[in-house]
């Protein structure tokens, strides 16, 4: 029943399945530990023998539920919640990935998950190669070194807005023999499903879209488990060779297309412990029963936005996939049909003088170093999130100087639109 329901029952039914007098809302499992009657008990979970609960560092129902709830909207086989958005792709990049070895990702990501590949990863060993995803698969392929273990890229890129094509990106990685892993924050299970497109892990910044409410601060990992780890062992020893840290566990042959997850929670999550709380699962859980109601009306309202701007002679350019005649329309009427998401990004012919005075005169949005929630927010990339990156290093992230980055919320669009209007003049 679960794998064919519509997402829309999942966002409300999915992941806690209460019994006859069980709470029939997800409960808070408020608490580090778990009781056992013998040692022996325990001891099974130690081992990975048996399935249960004994330290909320590694598992707790609340969030395994969360986590269920995702994993069933994305398609996956197996997830895991984690602290934030940067921790899941941390772990589900060094899952993989040890001294010596070598990433592929788009250029046209994040500020923060650029900063931890390109400086952070690069510390550790790891050394990453960015590309521009618009580039031709010829091109592309330039990038690949033979220790590459994973692309990584965004869905939509924030706040370039970039459209990533995955059925390329798909080739690019399974042509080498590695996974894709894809950050879905922006798009979000409801306009797009990377799974379905052939993408192998699915990371999100459960922050945004999912809580929706600007609460709770969270990540979730989300495995497909249809990569095939065994068929190209020598790459990734970490899931298919002995782990002496569990008795010499071998990840692939005892759990199957749940081995990534397990991994990443029974080494990861103990040893670096970026464990999401319950009672911010339980806020998270709230926020994805309504994440199919609020997508739409994100969509909506952004769209109208962007065509406001598009039609005042003070607005240099903008940047949204959903409308017509924008560079990524085609894409984004291809892998996200139903919509795209509420981020607009948009330039003034002032500049970046002009964009600091006009974001402090808007009244309904906020300034905020936050995006995609229920209220609507606005942020000047280069002074902000990327304000670590020269303007050359903006242009390469395809981030304008001079953008303004607009997070439509849920309110009435003709609110938002008088705003900006008594804003611009």
């Amino acid at each position: 029943m679960a794998n064919h329901r519509a997402i829309e029952t999942t966002c409300i039914q999915g992941g806690w399945n209460p019994g006859n007098g069980e709470p029939r809302q997800l409960p808070i499992y408020q608490s580090t530990t778990f009781k056992y009657t013998s040692s022996e008990a325990m001891g099974k979970l130690f081992d990975l023998e048996a399935e249960g609960y004994f330290y909320t560092r590694l598992q707790n129902p609340t969030n395994d539920a969360v986590a269920a709830k995702i994993c069933e909207m994305e398609g996956g086989a197996a997830a895991m919640l984690t602290s934030s958005g940067q921790a899941a792709n941390f772990f589900a990049v060094i899952n993989i990935c040890s001294a010596g070895d070598h990433v592929v990702s788009s250029a046209t990501i994040y500020g923060g998950t650029s900063n931890l590949l390109t400086v952070t990863l690069k510390r550790f060993g790891i050394d990453v190669t960015l590309v521009d995803p618009d580039a031709s698969e010829e091109e592309l392929e330039k990038a690949f070194q033979p220790n590459t273990k994973c692309v990584f890229a965004e869905t939509i890129a924030n706040p370039a807005l970039v459209v990533l094509d995955i059925e390329k990106f798909v080739r690019l990685a399974h042509g080498h023999g590695v996974p894709l892993i894809i950050d879905n924050t922006f798009a979000t299970p409801i306009n797009c499903r990377p799974i379905e497109w052939g993408a192998d892990i699915v990371t999100h910044s459960t922050t945004k879209y999912m809580d929706g409410h600007g609460m709770t601060v969270g990540g979730c990992i989300v495995d497909s488990g249809n990569f095939d780890w065994n068929a190209y062992a020598d790459k990734f020893p970490g899931l298919t060779t002995p782990d002496e840290s569990y008795h010499g566990i071998i990840y692939t042959e005892r759990f199957g297309k749940g081995a990534f997850i397990t991994k990443a929670t029974a080494q990861l999550m103990r040893d670096l412990g970026a464990i999401q709380s319950p009672q911010n699962a339980f806020l998270l859980n709230a926020g994805l029963e309504s994440l199919h109601l609020r997508m739409p009306r994100h969509c909506e309202n952004a769209l109208k936005v962007a065509e406001f701007l598009q039609g005042r002679d003070d607005v240099a350019w903008v940047k949204y996939p959903g409308l017509p005649g924008d560079k990524y329309h085609e894409l984004a009427e291809k892998y996200m049909p139903n919509g795209t998401c509420g981020v607009i990004s948009f330039g003034l012919k002032g500049g970046r003088q002009a964009a600091a005075a006009f974001m402090d005169k808007l009244k309904v949005a906020s300034i905020a170093t936050h995006v995609a929630d229920a209220r609507t927010c606005v942020l000047h990339p280069a002074s902000h999130t990327h304000r670590q990156l020269s303007d050359e290093q903006l242009i390469e992230a395809g981030v304008d100087p001079a953008m303004i980055r607009y997070s439509a919320g849920i309110e009435n669009a003709e609110d938002l639109i008088k705003d900006i209007e008594q804003a611009l003049a």
